[in-house]
């Protein structure tokens, strides 16, 4: 459930973080729900690592979303203090490289709906964290396609997703 919960609202500032990037939500509105994904994402994380019966896949699932959480709220800081976000943008080439033996390692496993879309939604989200990475850290002029990538994202490998599974239907 915890799962279907964090990806929920990651589908929604993915969502919003692409209408951001094409000039649709203001700079000073965008950080409420970065904050927000990003500390209920983190809440989650430390659920895993921390909760009662923590083991070793939990931990790994607490890392793993850790990297949500600190992009998340990494975006708002930096709405925040006005910082350009070439760190932000090293920091997506760390985790788009952390993504890709994690999309192999599901897709080596999969044997189920589920389980596939799972390694796919990695290999997304690497592919994703790698145009920031090129956008904020490189100046690439990759905006709008990456804007359009993370509301694309933010659908499929978020918000209908995480409503599927917190609704039974996944």
């Amino acid at each position: 459930m915890l799962l279907g919960l964090a990806l929920f609202y990651v589908g929604a500032v993915l969502i919003l973080n692409g209408l951001w990037m094409l000039g649709r939500i203001g700079d000073r509105e965008i950080p409420v729900i970065n904050l927000f994904a990003g500390g209920l994402s983190l809440l989650v994380a430390l659920k895993l690592a921390f909760g009662e019966g923590a083991d070793l896949a939990s931990v790994k699932a607490a890392a793993l979303s850790l990297l949500f959480s600190f992009t998340y709220l990494w975006v708002a800081i930096n709405r925040y203090s006005g910082a350009d976000g070439r760190g932000l943008g090293w920091f997506s080439l760390f985790v788009a490289i952390t993504a890709v033996p994690v999309a192999a390692d599901a897709l080596g496993a999969a044997s189920s709906p589920g389980e596939w879309w799972l390694g796919l939604s990695w290999v997304a989200w690497s592919i994703l964290w790698l145009m920031f990475f090129l956008l904020l850290a490189l100046g690439r002029p990759l905006a709008r396609s990456t804007a359009c990538m993370a509301i694309g994202q933010g659908v499929l490998t978020g918000w209908l997703p995480g409503y599927l599974l917190l609704t039974g239907g996944l």
